[in-house]
């Protein structure tokens, strides 16, 4: 988090790095998984059945195609698939393949509503709840992602996300993650400046300003407004507060509920550094946590894992490749550096 609090701090002060209304000018495109111009399907599908067959089994050939190939193309060649054998490439795959490698190609085969639904029920299945889980993908996912994935998830489980949540979190968390999961934030990238200045003023009334924190104009504020309109509040924070908004945030809140709303703020104002900060602190230290590299580096593999990849080496003074090939190994390590492309 320490290079949040500086970046943060920072803001009422910088607004260097925005467009003319608050937020960053994207004409290009970040991702590092492109469609294969020369894509056939049925080929495709050929490959990884001879791949699947083989004695000992062909991955190099399993990661050339998987890897090599845009979401919307990987669902071709599962029909391709499907309909040369009669049975779904992702079964096929499961018997052949083990570990993380496994699951990092089952990951590349769902759609991507598909996949945020897969992870949001492993984070609520058995004993306990990945919390963080929850936080990473409602604070960072906009209207149309979450909208499809709560009809993905009642379609594949039969059950409504909301319920799921309520079931498995409470208190402010369970109120920020169910604001969230009703899609309905706004996304208007025009600012109103008069209405940041009264929530600014809000935010540190209800916080910094009085004996405990009134949590409900602060779940308010960050569930409702914009990602541009967020970032002009976190601008005049600044006229009221001395010690900035990141270490108002810190001496105020605690637990999962903290790092929820510190993923809103690092998301509203640089979502690739946010990932990135994840990424690395999946490395640091003592073990690596494979769950959160494979979700993160698939997940955002087309919509920003360029930038994600470039904030990383700004950050950290490496680059992701470079801790990858440290933290892993084997057939996991191959199939992550394919889906992060030639730096």
């Amino acid at each position: 988090m320490a290079f949040f609090k500086k970046f943060i701090d920072k803001i009422c002060d910088d607004d260097s790095s925005k467009g003319s209304k608050g937020r960053p000018v994207e004409t290009a495109y970040f991702g590092t998984v492109k469609p294969d111009p020369n894509f056939n399907a049925q080929n495709d599908a050929e490959k990884l059945k001879k791949a699947i067959e083989t004695k000992g089994v062909d991955e190099a050939t399993i990661v050339e195609v998987l890897a090599k190939r845009s979401n919307a193309q990987r669902q071709l060649i599962k029909e391709a698939y499907q309909q040369s054998t009669g049975k779904p490439l992702a079964d096929a795959l499961k018997k052949a393949l083990k570990s993380d490698f496994e699951e990092v190609v089952l990951a590349l085969l769902m759609t991507p509503p598909e996949y945020d639904a897969f992870e949001m029920k492993r984070a609520m299945k058995g004993l306990g709840t990945d919390e963080n889980v929850l936080i990473e993908i409602l604070g960072t996912r906009s209207n149309k992602e979450i909208t499809a994935m709560k009809n993905t998830f009642k379609e594949v489980y039969g059950e409504l996300l909301d319920e799921q949540i309520k079931g498995e979190v409470s208190g402010d968390l369970e109120t920020t993650l169910l604001a969230l999961c009703k899609a309905t934030r706004s996304e208007d990238c025009n600012i109103d400046d008069g209405l940041a200045k009264s929530d600014a003023k809000a935010l540190f009334e209800a916080g910094e300003n009085r004996v405990g924190t009134v949590c409900s104009v602060l779940i308010d504020v960050l569930t409702s407004r914009s990602e541009a309109q967020l970032c002009k509040i976190f601008q005049y924070y600044g006229n009221y507060s001395k010690e900035g908004l990141a270490k108002a945030l810190e001496s105020e809140l605690h637990g999962k509920f903290e790092d929820c709303v510190m993923t809103l703020v690092k998301s509203a104002w640089n979502k690739p550094a946010l990932f990135a900060e994840k990424l690395q602190l999946a490395m640091k230290g003592l073990g690596t946590n494979t769950d959160t590299l494979t979700r993160i580096i698939v997940s955002r593999s087309e919509p920003d894992l360029l930038k994600i990849i470039q904030e990383y080496k700004r950050m950290y003074g490496k680059s992701l490749h470079e801790d990858l090939l440290k933290e892993t190994s084997g057939d996991y390590e191959k199939i992550l550096l394919a889906v992060c492309g030639t730096q």
